[in-house]
């Protein structure tokens, strides 16, 4: 007998899985999507990270470095501290560390970056690339961004200012939930040295950033 409406139901890892390729397909900006989603999903499937930009169709790729958060660290250190740089300046970087081009075309065009690029913004997209969820975004950004020998750790308020900020670029999490959620760990978590650690986020169960 043919299932009826109320007989189905969705798999309760879909709606998160299709979340997840949404994004990485806009980070990669693909010439062909569907081949993008085969390599994107074979991946899955066996076990490795899925692609985060086009894997073919393109001259010289393997040329490129691979993104790795000791790379978006050395960037971070280039940038010295400032809040504001220049496009062509950064791009001067990324290319002088071999990242992919295509890449960091992605990363301005998902953040609408023009000459002037508010650095910790373009920072997290292009941790976004590494992550894929937010929290594994999160945990990445804290790693660059410490400089703390043992456990990552930054300041609770550039954490608010980066979690605000990749929720508003995700969609997907509503306003009211990320401020319940920064008011937990504010209030909760947060000692009165104001510094959050990557266990705080990522090991306490009541801890739900998406």
């Amino acid at each position: 007998m043919a299932q009826t409406e109320e007989q189905r139901c969705i798999p309760p890892e879909l709606p998160e899985m299709l979340k997840k390729f949404a994004r990485a397909a806009i980070l990669a900006q693909p010439q062909d999507l569907l081949q993008f989603g085969v390599d994107y999903f074979e991946a899955l499937c066996r076990g490795k990270s899925p692609p985060v930009r086009e894997q073919s169709g393109q001259v010289g790729l393997c040329n490129w470095a691979e993104l790795t958060p000791e790379l978006l660290k050395t960037l971070h250190s280039r940038v010295a501290g400032r809040l504001i740089i220049h496009a062509d300046e950064l791009a001067q970087m990324w290319k002088a560390l071999n990242l992919p081009t295509d890449l960091f075309n992605s990363v301005m065009n998902v953040g609408h970056f023009m000459e002037e690029i508010e650095w910790l913004k373009f920072l997290v997209l292009a941790c976004s690339a590494l992550g894929v969820t937010i929290t594994k975004t999160l945990k990445i950004v804290c790693e660059v961004l410490s400089c703390n020998h043992g456990p990552p750790q930054i300041p609770f308020s550039t954490f608010q200012f980066l979690y605000t900020y990749i929720a508003e670029v995700d969609g997907e999490i509503s306003a009211s939930h990320v401020s319940r959620m920064l008011s937990y760990i504010e209030q909760e978590i947060i000692g009165p040295n104001g510094i959050i650690t990557v266990n705080d986020f990522t090991q306490n169960p009541r801890v739900r950033l998406e």
